[in-house]
């Protein structure tokens, strides 16, 4: 989650390829008989996309296991669409084109919510984050950082967390009617108004969220703070809430 990671870009290519490999509908990696090229493309894409350090040709080999030909073959599409890019040292790093595809997705949600996450960025002192829910886990869609503080968390969007741990899976879950065997942290959530979570993501992190109260039953979101500061998890959730259910409004107010 940190931005300071020890693992060099073999490892780190390693571990995001793995987690890949896991984001097929219900955790299944199955392939449809014939796709299995566009498959391949997609693993790769996506695990360039959460590269620290970017992937060769040699390392996209390894990890699916094709000759390199292969492997050139496959980065040499994306690159021809503009998903990846080929840097001077012959590594591949995601591409232009991935700028234009974040900003298309739930554009009006990312709109409304950015000076909210903003103020609140701010106030709080601490990073925040939108998450949705997506194919039983919690996106980060989008994140803003505080320019009221010089030591604060920072991670990339795109991180995904299971809904079954992290304050921003509780918030999205207490946001919904009760559930049979729901974890005891989103019926408080449900109750208090917004979740809590400390390492259960990150191992030193805290973390505050609050769903996003709007008639759009088809987008479930959350407005999500996390600090390595005790004292300012402990403070936050009632301006959490405050601010979710002032994005809530604003976003009906669009409709």
């Amino acid at each position: 989650m940190s931005t300071d990671r020890a693992d060099g870009p073999r490892a780190g290519a390693r571990t995001m390829l793995s987690r890949v490999q896991e984001w097929g509908p219900e955790g299944s990696t199955r392939v449809r008989d014939g796709n299995q090229t566009l498959a391949r493309g997609l693993k790769v894409f996506l695990a360039i996309v959460d590269s620290e350090h970017g992937l060769s040709v040699q390392q996209v080999g390894e990890l699916l296991g094709v000759h390199r030909s292969i492997a050139y073959r496959l980065l040499q599409t994306l690159v021809d669409f503009g998903l990846v890019a080929r840097a001077r040292d012959g590594v591949y790093m995601p591409g232009a084109r991935l700028a234009t595809l974040s900003e298309a997705y739930l554009p009006t949600l990312r709109d409304v919510a950015g000076p909210v996450m903003r103020a609140l960025a701010d106030q709080l002192q601490s990073t925040i984050s939108l998450f949705v829910e997506q194919s039983g886990e919690a996106l980060a869609i989008t994140m803003v950082e505080p320019t009221t503080a010089t030591h604060h968390i920072s991670f990339r969007p795109g991180m995904r967390t299971p809904m079954d741990r992290g304050a921003a899976a509780y918030a999205i879950r207490a946001g919904r009617p009760p559930e049979p065997n729901e974890p005891a942290a989103v019926a408080e959530a449900r109750e208090r108004g917004w979740a809590y979570s400390h390492g259960e993501v990150d191992a030193e992190a805290y973390a505050v969220a609050a769903w996003i109260p709007t008639a759009d039953a088809g987008t479930r979101a959350c407005l999500n703070l996390i600090t390595y500061r005790e004292g300012i998890a402990e403070s936050a959730g009632p301006d959490m809430r405050r601010a979710a259910d002032e994005l809530g409004r604003l976003l009906d107010e669009r409709d």
